[in-house]
């Protein structure tokens, strides 16, 4: 199991940041975080960094292709995201594509490659391609040095589940940057809220789900409905948990990531929703596919298009299964509708009746995000009208369902659900205590009393539950 080791999880970080924080000299720093991410991704995957580095190797080759001849440089790109492509095509896909040929022509009877899928590779993948093209596009410069290249791919913050950075993005924070103690005292505070949501919500949630998604046709209404929330409890805080984990890190050393996570179940449409839900991978599918496919520049039925084909890749992109490309064909419909009049109807209804409609929307999408096949989908949709079960409340679940897990159900929906007025503050800021005089000092330390004690309740939890890997560690 990735990661597993008790020593590793403990040992790894305070480590990191002791000999990360022994020099002041850049260069220092830079060499100290590339060799812990390499490690980093060693310890759980030790075959695979060998594939990481030789895509690090490539892309920066192919870069400085494109940057030392613009009349081929149309070329070097094309071979650039080919090689990509193949990668993440060879490593996510063999066997989903050799199954669904035995399916349609049994007679081929092909083997299964049953090839172990690498940590993140859809994530590194996208993150250099962007910097391929970006740097096609005149948007990033080329970088010469294959280390910082290196750095970029591999920092370990975000490596294996994002955010997807543009290299833009970091570039000059890689050359320079400033690691200042409220920028510390920042990123420790996100840092410590991304665990709590993870080891104090996510996984509580996901006991619920685990139980309630393996119960098949003996599953009740109530049983079905209890699931899906947990369900969708789960998926929001495990992966905005990761990416508030990663932001965190990285604003302690002196970088400054994207937000991934803003309210998404509070939105009022799905398009809000994907405006608010892992914004660094739908500003990648509009930024290097949705836009140069034509985006809505070209007719509604062109617009209708290329939504279609954004979201059946994304839904792909999330995993090699028909459950996938079904999550993303919901998807695109649903913004399809929306784009053909959805959203003038949305807009006028009360904005309670369009949260509804967005919030059973995602959560029909989730079941199919779930569920190990289609099958089982199209069960856990009848148990949801009621039209399956044995009439009883399955004993596993109702010991799910303790008062701790119902408290800490009923705060994870207030917070996913709630737009709670907070100060502003960007990733790259440098926060400042919020006034001054006594009412602030106590206002700032009850604050900090309550961070402390999630952190010390989410170490109480990681030592008592043993391996909790994320959900987006599998894509």
């Amino acid at each position: 199991m990735v990661f597993s080791s008790p020593t590793f999880l403990y040992a790894f970080l305070p480590i990191f940041l002791i000999f990360y924080f022994l020099g002041r000299d850049i260069a220092w720093r830079n060499g100290v975080l590339l060799a812990f991410s390499l490690v980093f991704y060693a310890w759980g995957e030790p075959v695979f960094v060998l594939v990481m580095l030789a895509s690090i190797v490539v892309n920066w080759a192919v870069a400085r292709a494109i940057s030392a001849a613009p009349a081929r440089r149309g070329t070097a790109l094309s071979i650039g995201i080919a090689i990509n492509l193949v990668l993440l095509g060879v490593a996510k896909y063999a066997d989903f594509i050799v199954a669904t040929m035995n399916g349609v022509i049994p007679s081929l009877n092909l083997p299964q490659p049953n090839l172990p899928l690498p940590l993140g590779v859809s994530f590194f993948t996208f993150q250099a391609m962007s910097y391929l093209i970006d740097v096609y596009r005149g948007e990033a410069k080329v970088e010469p040095s294959l280390a910082r290249v290196a750095l970029y791919i591999s920092m370990f913050p975000q490596l294996v589940a994002g955010p997807i950075v543009r290299f833009s993005t970091v570039a000059a924070q890689i050359g320079r940057r400033r690691s200042t103690v409220w920028r510390a005292a920042a990123g420790t505070r996100i840092f410590v809220i991304g665990l709590a949501q993870k080891v104090l919500i996510a996984n509580e949630a996901g006991l619920a789900a685990d139980v309630s998604f393996s119960l098949g046709p003996n599953l009740d209404p109530s049983e079905a409905w209890a699931g899906l929330v947990a369900d969708t409890l789960q998926i929001y805080y495990d992966f905005a948990g990761y990416s508030n984990m990663a932001i965190g890190l990285g604003l302690i050393l002196g970088f400054g990531f994207p937000r991934n996570f803003n309210l998404p179940y509070t939105a009022r449409s799905v398009t809000e929703f994907w405006r608010r839900w892992h914004i660094s991978l739908s500003t990648w599918f509009r930024d290097y596919l949705y836009i140069p496919l034509g985006g809505n520049r070209r007719g509604p039925f062109r617009t209708y298009f290329n939504l279609s084909v954004v979201f059946l890749l994304c839904g792909a992109w999330h995993g090699a299964s028909w459950n996938f490309i079904a999550w993303g064909a919901w998807h695109g419909a649903l913004l399809i509708a929306e784009r053909a009049g959805g959203a003038a109807v949305l807009s006028r209804m009360p904005q309670l009746v369009s949260r509804a409609y967005l919030l059973l929307a995602v959560m029909a999408g989730w079941v199919l995000f779930r569920a190990e096949t289609l099958t089982d989908a199209g069960v856990y949709y009848r148990a949801l009208l009621g039209q399956t079960g044995d009439g009883q409340f399955n004993a596993d679940l109702g010991s799910v369902f303790t008062p701790y897990r119902m408290a800490v159900f009923a705060i994870g929906m207030l917070l996913a659900l709630v737009r709670l007025r907070a100060p502003r503050m960007g990733a790259a800021s440098h926060p400042r205590p919020a006034g001054s005089g006594s009412s602030a000092a106590v206002a700032r330390l009850g604050s900090d009393v309550v961070v402390w004690a999630f952190f010390v309740l989410s170490l109480i939890a990681i030592a008592g539950a043993g391996n909790n890997p994320f959900l987006y560690f599998r894509f």
